[in-house]
This record gives structure tokens, sequence and C-alpha cells, in this order.
């Protein structure tokens, strides 16, 4: 068995989650420079979060899950994935988004599980808090360690896939590393890059 674990905003999925809501509500352009800001690694990635829902405070909750099971899956992400589940691995997503939006790109994509955050909503809207397994800027390696010790996985047998600086953490414990569309932080650790939009690509770089 091996592991592959996929980040879900910018590389599973064309954008940014938040900055799709932030466009219903006419605060893309601040929601997006701190977004930007925080995958370029400029401020911690756990204030960035809170932050990014404090702007959402009061969006209705129909809202914001008709928009998460709605968004644009990027080129080549359900190909890729059923390519790497023929060849044997377990195929994961990380989120620092939301389930609202990682649950139904499980269903979507076919990927085997996912581990995200969650919004919290009180009578219909959204509070402005959230809470979730992905809140820290280590968060995705910690769990990725956790997987490969209950799957018994190796390193050497783990593909980590991602495009920001809160990715870093899960590349230390991945032989195959790749950024995809990355920032420039994620490249410096990668030794798979690629930049064209089309996830179809990564399987150039794996074995048959």
């Amino acid at each position: 068995m091996k592991l592959a674990v996929f980040d879900f905003d910018s590389t599973l999925m064309e954008g940014e989650t938040l900055e799709y809501i932030a466009k219903e509500y006419n605060i893309e352009p601040l929601m997006r420079e701190i977004t930007r800001n925080a995958m370029e690694g400029k401020i911690d990635f756990f204030e960035s979060l809170i932050k990014r829902v404090e702007l959402l405070k009061g969006a209705k909750e129909s809202k914001i899950i008709d928009i998460c099971s709605n968004l644009p899956y990027t080129n080549g992400a359900k190909e890729t994935i059923f390519e790497l589940k023929k060849m044997g691995y377990k195929v994961v997503c990380f989120s620092g988004g939301y389930e609202s939006a990682t649950i139904p790109a499980q269903k979507a994509l076919g990927f085997d599980a996912q581990f995200s955050n969650i919004f919290h909503f009180k009578d219909g809207f959204l509070t402005g808090m959230l809470g979730g397994e992905m809140m820290f800027s280590d968060s995705k390696g910690k769990m990725l360690k956790r997987l490969q010790t209950l799957l018994n996985i190796s390193e050497n047998d783990t593909l980590c896939v991602g495009d920001g600086a809160n990715d870093l953490s899960m590349f230390q414990y991945a032989g195959k590393k790749a950024a995809f569309c990355a920032k420039p932080i994620l490249k410096e650790h990668a030794n798979i890059i690629i930049d064209n939009k089309d996830l179809k690509e990564l399987l150039n770089f794996l074995p048959d």
C-alpha cells in the first residue's frame, strides 16, 4: 500500500473556497490578500484562517453550502486520483479549508478520505468561528505522520501534492513532494514541480 495526500484549494480545486464565498458578499479583494499572504508564508496560517472566516460572519449557511457544492475542480483531478488508486495508493485530501467543500469533492473526485476544518453555523448563519483538524501551519504534517503509522506506510511510499506554505509540514514526511502551480516557498522544498494546470502531469513522475 502507498499513500497520496492532496491539498484541496488551488490543488484539487481551482482557486480558494473562501474567495468564491467572499465574491458573493463583495469582499473578495480583501479575502484574496489575506489568503495570498498566508500561502506565501508571510503571515501565520492560523491567524489568517481566523481573519478570513471572521470576514464572513453572518453569511447564510444555505448560500455557503450551495457554493461549496459547486466548486470547479482542477483539470485532471478525477483522472489522476483514479490512476493512483489503480497503482495501489490510498488517496487522501488534507484541506485547510472546510468539509462543506471537501465532502462533496470526495464524492465527485473519488478520493478515499478527507481531513479538513468545519464552519460553525448557528440558526442558519455563519458565526465567524470554526474548528477542525487542519487549523495550524503544522497540522498537515502531524496528520500525515499519524496516517503513516496507522497504515504502516513509509515516507518513501508517500506522495504529497500542494501549492502553498501550509503544505510544507507534510513535505518533510514524503518521499515524493509535488509542488503544483505553487508558491516559490513550496517549490524550494519540492522534488516534483508542475507549472501547468493539469494534474495528470503528476503521473509522468511516477513509476508504472
